[in-house]
């Protein structure tokens, strides 16, 4: 008999070992390492709460993905070598896809008041990106130590008529962390942020038993030479999860003219006391639009906006409906297109398709030679 919920075997030998749920907390290859809910009572004195798991192969079949946060249940543990093997993928209430994170609610936002200097341009990208996400977005600007209150105050409040509240932090006086680790309790949360800012410090602050590794900021290009390689769930000691998030430093666009209207606060505020003369105003040159005016971000917006139409005429122009390119943000802040790897273009043959020609070719080249010899 089958669970249909679950999706797990209930035979009288799964009985006796019973799946087990749990949430993933890092993934990498082929290997999902697992914090289990509750350890069997009975075997409490064994079973560990994290499982080094595989991934059944009838997942593979059917393309689930396992991704950090998301909820498995686990078949068969290893008690005595701390081993499972994930059997089922519940269902994901959020996903984020760059970087992986199922189940997320939280985006944690770190930019440095210093040490690199912070850039306005930047900082709204940032925040555009983490609220096309639709979760919820928090934002701390570290180094606060080495800032004077009065410019910290200035700054907090050109920040508050973005529509944020920031907390400004510090990493070695501790200051404001404690408003940070309540923001985090019972939820996962990712942090995010550019190089060099701090975040792993942070990290470390919150969770001191991480010791995460952490750098000096490259003098060349102003970015941390902090290594993480792949993204993991860190637990907090006062509750909830913390994604450390490889790759997050430049956020790309993937999100229409439309929905770029609505990750701006200032944009949504303008528009709950009043309305454009078109629905679909893209708040640029339309007449009667009850957003466009003197406010701080708005040549921000027209900026982001030009990457995005620019991207969509590109993509529309391809006329194929698939997209085949990606807008890619670079250091300088430039925009450029790169094409996605596809498996027909652009990817190299794997070996064995190389083999199998190499093989191909000695073959019709002994087959010249006989041919010869007669």
């Amino acid at each position: 008999m089958t669970d249909v919920s679950l999706g797990v075997s209930s035979s009288p030998d799964l009985l006796r070992s019973p799946p087990w749920t749990g949430t993933v907390i890092a993934t990498q290859a082929n290997y999902y390492q697992v914090r289990l809910d509750q350890p069997p009572a009975e075997e409490s004195a064994i079973a560990p709460h994290l499982l080094l798991c595989t991934r059944r192969a009838r997942l593979k079949k059917i393309g689930q993905q396992v991704w950090v946060g998301d909820r498995v249940v686990v078949e068969e543990p290893d008690w005595q070598n701390a081993r499972g093997a994930i059997a089922h993928v519940m269902p994901r209430q959020t996903e984020l896809d760059r970087p992986p994170v199922a189940n997320a609610s939280h985006i944690l936002l770190v930019f440095a008041l210093v040490e690199p200097t912070l850039d306005r341009l930047q900082l709204s990208r940032f925040l555009v990106k983490a609220e096309s996400t639709q979760l919820s977005v928090s934002l701390c600007l570290s180094k606060a130590d080495l800032v004077p209150i009065e410019q910290q105050q200035r700054l907090s409040a050109d920040l508050q008529a973005w529509g944020y509240h920031p907390l400004m932090i510090s990493n070695y006086t501790g200051q404001n962390l404690d408003p940070i680790r309540k923001q985090l309790c019972d939820r996962i949360t990712v942090i995010s942020g550019p190089s060099g800012v701090g975040k792993s410090s942070l990290i470390n602050q919150l969770i001191p038993s991480v010791d995460l590794r952490v750098g000096a900021v490259s003098g060349k290009l102003g970015r941390g030479r902090h290594t993480t390689r792949h993204v993991e769930l860190f637990e907090l000691p006062s509750g909830g999860l913390l994604a450390d998030t490889p790759g997050f430093n430049q956020p790309d666009w993937d999100c229409t003219a439309v929905q770029l209207t609505r990750c701006f606060p200032e944009i949504r505020q303008r528009l709950e006391q009043a309305s454009c003369q078109f629905s679909n105003c893209l708040h640029r040159d339309e007449p009667d639009c009850a957003v466009r005016g003197d406010w701080e971000r708005y040549d921000h917006y027209l900026t982001f906006l030009d990457e995005v139409t620019q991207y969509e005429t590109a993509q529309e122009k391809l006329g194929d409906g698939e997209s085949t390119t990606k807008l890619k943000v670079g250091e300088d802040g430039q925009v450029t297109h790169e094409p996605k790897l596809s498996t027909k273009k652009y990817r190299r043959p794997s070996r064995r398709a190389q083999h199998q020609t190499l093989h191909h070719l000695c073959g019709n080249l002994q087959d010249l030679t006989l041919d010869e010899e007669d």
